[in-house]
Formats: C-alpha cells, structure tokens, sequence
C-alpha cells in the first residue's frame, strides 16, 4: 500500500518581478547574492550567462525575461536563487534563477493554491498561474527549462567540475525556519 499524499507542503516563494515563483522548498539549493554572469554565446535574452557556485558552474535564468512579465521593484537587493534540477543529468545539476528581494517559506496545502488560469497560453517556463493567500504566483516548469538550456548550452558549458573544483555537497534544502 501507498503512502497517503502529504496534506502539507513546505514550500517557498521566490520574488520575481512583480509576481512570485511557488516552489517546493526542498527545490531551494541556496540563495546568493548575485555575482557577475560568465556570458553564453548565441544565448536567448533570459539566458542570462553562468554563475560559479560551489564549484559549480550554473546557468543564470532571468524568469521574468523568459516569462515576459514586468521586472517589479529596481530598488529591491538582487540575489540569485539556486534550484536543484529535477532531470537528473549529472551535466546540469543546478538552474540559478534571478531574484529580487528575499524568499519567503510558507506552508501549503491544496485549498490554499487557486488557480487562476483564464485558458490563454501560458508563457514559456510557466506551467500555472496560482493565486497563494493574497500572492499572485507562477508554478514554474522547471523541466521545459531544464530542456531549454540543454538544447542551449554545449558541453563545455555543462562539464562536470574539475577535481581541484569540486562541488560542495549539500546536507539540507534551503530554509529560513530554525
């Protein structure tokens, strides 16, 4: 027998724009503040370049380019929201996501999430409009991203660290709850 589905999500909520990212907390590698992109030839708009990051070297997405929505508050801190990708390439194993301000962690559960979804088509990276408490959110889809900067990026942009960079291994997700 299956274990019943959890009737609580942590889950966090990401500043981007004028709206927010709804993510699973355990989604969340770390928040930085933002350093210099390495830029990426040929790359689209959003593709902001790549971030070095615990030995990593990340590509930078700028969701509210990819998803063509406003850029919100300029007086806000820039800091950059590193996600764990769920494709499992060894090759890509983080997406940075341009931030501004701090995200907030919050708990879910399903009456809490209202989709608001008027049935035109969605952006790209978007898979849905929800309305969270009084947040206007997007639940984002991490995979087509994940898709996307394979397709972009060549190998040398994805290798794996050297030896003398090895990357850091994470213990636990991001959390600003102790």
């Amino acid at each position: 027998m299956s274990d019943p589905l959890p009737r609580e999500i942590r889950c966090v909520l990401v500043p981007v724009g004028n709206l927010r990212l709804l993510l699973p907390n355990a989604t969340i590698a770390e928040v930085v503040t933002q350093s210099p992109p390495e830029p990426v030839s040929h790359a689209p708009d959003w593709l902001l370049g790549r971030i070095a990051w615990r030995g990593w070297r990340v590509p930078l997405v700028s969701f509210t380019q990819l998803a063509g929505t406003e850029e919100g508050d300029t007086e806000l801190s820039v800091r950059v929201a590193v996600l764990k990708a769920l494709g499992g390439n060894p090759k890509l194993p983080f997406i940075a996501v341009l931030t501004r301000g701090f995200p907030r962690l919050t708990t879910l559960n399903a009456e809490l999430i209202i989709p608001t979804h008027d049935g035109t088509a969605l952006p790209p990276g978007v898979r849905a409009h929800v309305l969270v408490r009084d947040d206007v959110a997007m639940i984002p889809d991490l995979e087509w991203i994940e898709s996307e900067l394979l397709s972009l990026l060549d190998d040398s942009d994805l290798a794996v660290p050297t030896e003398s960079e090895q990357p850091v291994a994470l213990s636990q997700p991001y959390d600003t709850e102790d």
